[in-house]
């Protein structure tokens, strides 16, 4: 197939190296400059993915047009806060008929919507999917196996998904809980950032395995409030992807949230990294959808409180620790 991998960062180099790998024809398109210059000068991305060789088969190029024309699969791999404006920008050079996947996994803030939402207000694709999953980049690109979960409400572009990233390497499950596999994919960085405060507090295995269990009920339960299923979060997008992103020394979620564990306020983390940490943003859209769907996610608010009002971490988890006893299962 010919495709069009959307983001330079990471992740959209890491697939779009798989993708020609896989004897496709890829175009990856940035937006900005001193991004896609280097990429063409040095065919490495050494500000997110170096090591890594970026073959002279994949077209990189920062012209809407050229990367867009006759393109049969649009892989979005944008943040999600960036969402709305890329898919505005590059509207008007979508082939007609071209299926979109996605693989953000974030909240955007104020309206509370996913990004298959978001997608489908701005480009209104006929079909569309999203690729989820304990997926790390820096692991994908160099050919560590991985699984993960391609979802849709159309069956047959779950399937092309699946056949497309395919390989001995990557495995593809298919799924149509779209609702759970986006939202598996947001939440678990909230609860991410939450094991990074337990890292950086100095808080051992039995703080952070307790911390991830109930964050995974909290997931559950506020997607199941929102349409999901709840078995999708015992699945890769939900409980796989937790894992990874709780422990992994490749976890940004994780490592903002030790930064700020150890005392450092989110500014200056912010000032420091060139990253993206979703989770910091779905902070504050989780907080806004529980206080419309009145669903308690006592972990996700603490995470809040931190980041967005200053709270001592030690504080945060007294307060946690400190609430009222109540059954493990439906409490």
């Amino acid at each position: 197939m010919k495709i069009t991998v959307v983001g330079t960062g990471g992740w959209g180099t890491a697939l779009a190296v798989l993708l020609h790998g896989n004897g496709h024809e890829v175009v990856l398109w940035g937006r900005l400059k001193e991004e896609v210059e280097p990429i063409l000068a040095t065919r490495e991305n050494q500000a997110f993915l170096p090591g890594v060789a970026v073959s002279t088969g994949i077209v990189v190029t920062m012209d809407d047009a050229l990367a867009l024309r006759g393109a049969e699969l649009v892989v979005l791999a944008v943040p999600s806060h960036g969402m709305r404006a890329i898919c505005t920008r590059l509207k008007p050079f979508l082939p007609s008929g071209a299926g979109i996947m996605h693989v953000a996994k974030g909240i955007e803030n104020d309206t509370g919507k996913r990004m298959s939402e978001v997608i489908a207000e701005t480009l209104k694709p006929l079909s569309l999917a999203v690729l989820s999953g304990p997926s790390h980049a820096e692991e994908v690109a160099r050919g560590v196996p991985s699984a993960v979960v391609a979802a849709s409400a159309d069956a047959a572009l779950a399937a092309t998904a699946q056949d497309v990233f395919m390989n001995e390497r990557f495995r593809i499950y298919t799924h149509d809980d779209v609702i759970g596999v986006e939202l598996g994919g947001a939440l678990k960085n909230v609860i991410a950032l939450a094991a990074g405060v337990c890292d950086g507090i100095g808080f051992g295995d039995n703080t952070k395995a307790a911390l991830c269990t109930r964050g995974l009920a909290e997931m559950s339960r506020l997607g199941v409030a929102l349409g999901a299923r709840r078995e999708t979060f015992f699945g890769l997008s939900g409980l796989g992807d937790l894992i990874v992103t709780a422990f992994s020394r490749h976890s940004r979620n994780r490592s903002f949230g030790e930064r700020l564990g150890r005392g450092e306020t989110a500014q200056q983390i912010l000032g420091s990294i060139k990253t993206v940490a979703e989770g910091m943003k779905t902070a504050k859209s989780v907080e806004q959808l529980t206080c419309r769907s009145a669903v308690e996610t006592p972990i996700a608010a603490e995470v809040y409180a931190i980041i967005y009002d200053g709270k001592p971490p030690k504080q945060a988890v007294r307060d946690l620790m400190k609430r009222v006893a109540k059954p493990e299962f439906g409490g």
